[in-house]
């Protein structure tokens, strides 16, 4: 494999895996090209006048354990207790070794933080997942407890027994009142379209073992013991109680590989956005990449190629005399979801910690809180203070990121900066989280395709993946290289495994796609 080369599309997890892994285990030499400025795909960490914002929010978790020990490799567990770990007097429950990756001192360091989300609705907090406690009961008062008993029992009898979309497999799972109440207004916030719009097996890759009676469960195992290990492989996803994040965010992790990735010999060219693939006898020959500064193209004969560019736009690049009108159909069909961060900066918030979890100045100890009030359309609501300390540049201010999902083009994506942060402080302070007074600063992130949807001509999918698996040299990793909703421990894997085919000379692509779809990646034990 001597003198061979991959031409890697995007520097983000998949990318920068498949990289990583050639360099490690191959004579391969792999040349990324990305079309932005920035390192870690959606995986990046954006930085704004020292305050630092992950964009949607990442825990560092996974079922393998390949993957968690490829994290530590790249950057070290914290040994010593982090800012916050020091304030509060935590101690670290898994290690009493003392190596020296102390947060305090160095930055390439990974954090052991412990996970909180709750849901804010009817101006309340829920526990996440919906927990039988007293303050439960008294939020959603008695009739609509009841209506929630009742509807859970009866379709735990009477199943729907052909789930032909989400709703029926939200339903299936949680009963009518459960899925009305807190899943459906929020899932059509998310994705734009009713629930019943949406395929069932998008809840079956998302959710897979999450119900009332595994969220039970694992509420009675946590009041007999306490599970503070970072392998917590045995839980399902949706309740996992501790995970890993590197110090200064997500993009930390991912410019590190990327450092290490050009220091073993790869090489790496940002700004280089790919506008042309050329085939040839069932193969890709060639890549044109064009610069942005320059607008100058070139292009670049390749032994393989590896994709984690949308597939919409990867088929408008190919040949379109090679390519089956029926795939450039289901190829143009495809549909995404965008997102907007509206990062804005606090003297406080005017909700306190009603836990009995400890906080630094009582602030809410929530990493992410899901908005599911109906008079807002704000999302999710980050609170990066509480993701690792690091990321707030004064920590006597509160740091917030405010998660809108939209349409590229659509009303809330084409309204100008101004009128979006003032529109986003303006929604946190109706529902009573915040006082406009106390907002010191704002700023706006806009990502496109950040999610790939399920809905569109996805249900023709198949005809599109037979004829871009026929491209032997062709490789698909990651979410939107594979349209495929997959966390960014998934979208690795899909990279280790592409690495592995070549090595193996493998030339089928059925164990790419078998990643999160096996029962090794499933959340359900």
């Amino acid at each position: 494999m001597k003198n061979k080369t991959v031409l890697i599309i995007g520097a983000g997890p998949a990318g920068l895996t498949a990289a990583y892994e050639l360099l490690k285990n191959t004579d391969i030499k792999p040349i990324i090209y990305e079309m932005s400025s920035d390192i870690g795909g959606i995986s990046k960490t954006i930085s704004y006048k020292g305050n630092r914002i992950d964009i949607g929010g990442h825990r560092f978790f996974s079922k393998s354990k390949r993957v968690m020990d490829w994290w530590q490799a790249i950057m070290p567990l914290q040994e010593e207790p982090a800012k916050d770990d020091i304030v509060l007097g935590r101690e670290l429950p898994f290690s009493d070794k003392k190596l020296g990756a102390d947060p305090e001192k160095i930055n390439k360091v990974l954090l052991l933080r412990s996970r909180l989300s709750r849901i804010f609705f009817l101006r309340s907090f829920f526990d996440y997942p919906i927990s039988l406690k007293w303050k439960t009961f008294k939020n959603l008062g008695f009739l609509r407890i009841w209506k929630i008993g009742w509807t859970y029992i009866f379709i735990n009898i009477l199943p729907i027994k052909d789930e032909k979309n989400l709703e029926d497999f939200l339903i299936n799972r949680f009963g009518k009142e459960l899925y009305t109440t807190f899943f459906q207004d929020y899932t059509e916030k998310v994705w734009g379209v009713p629930c019943g719009s949406i395929p069932a097996n998008w809840g079956a890759q998302r959710i897979k073992g999450l119900s009332i009676t595994t969220t039970l469960l694992h509420a009675i195992k946590g009041v007999f013991k306490k599970d503070q290990s970072i392998d917590q492989k045995n839980t399902e996803t949706s309740l996992i109680g501790q995970f890993l994040y590197p110090k200064l965010g997500p993009g930390q992790l991912w410019e590190e590989v990327a450092r290490q990735v050009v220091e073993m010999g790869g090489e790496l060219h940002m700004e280089h956005e790919a506008v042309g693939i050329n085939l040839s006898k069932g193969m890709v020959s060639a890549l044109t990449v064009r610069e942005n500064a320059t607008g100058n193209t070139k292009t670049l004969d390749c032994d393989y190629l590896f994709s984690t560019m949308p597939i919409k736009d990867l088929v408008r690049a190919m040949d379109q005399e090679k390519v089956p009108s029926n795939v450039r159909k289901v190829a143009e069909g495809l549909v995404y979801r965008d997102f907007v961060t509206v990062g804005v900066l606090l003297k406080k918030l005017i909700i306190n910690n009603d836990t009995d979890i400890k906080s630094i100045n009582n602030l809410v100890p929530d990493n992410w809180i899901y908005i599911q009030e109906k008079d807002v359309r704000l999302g999710r609501l980050q609170i990066f203070n509480n993701w690792s300390p690091y990321l707030v540049a004064d920590s006597d201010t509160v740091w917030l990121g405010l998660e809108y999902f939209c349409n590229e083009g659509d009303e809330l994506w084409n309204m100008s900066d101004d009128q979006f942060k003032q529109f986003a402080i303006d929604e946190l302070a109706e529902i009573d989280i915040i006082d406009r007074d106390d907002v010191l600063d704002s700023t706006i992130l806009r990502v496109p395709k950040t999610y790939p949807a399920y809905f569109g001509t996805y249900d023709q999918f198949a005809e599109l993946r037979t004829f871009t698996d026929s491209l032997e040299n062709l490789f698909l990793v990651g979410r939107n290289g594979m349209h495929r909703y997959n966390n960014a421990d998934h979208s690795m894997l899909t990279a280790m495994v592409a690495v592995e085919n070549i090595q193996n000379q493998i030339t089928t692509k059925h164990n790419i796609w078998d990643v999160n779809t096996e029962e090794e990646y499933h959340e359900k034990k």
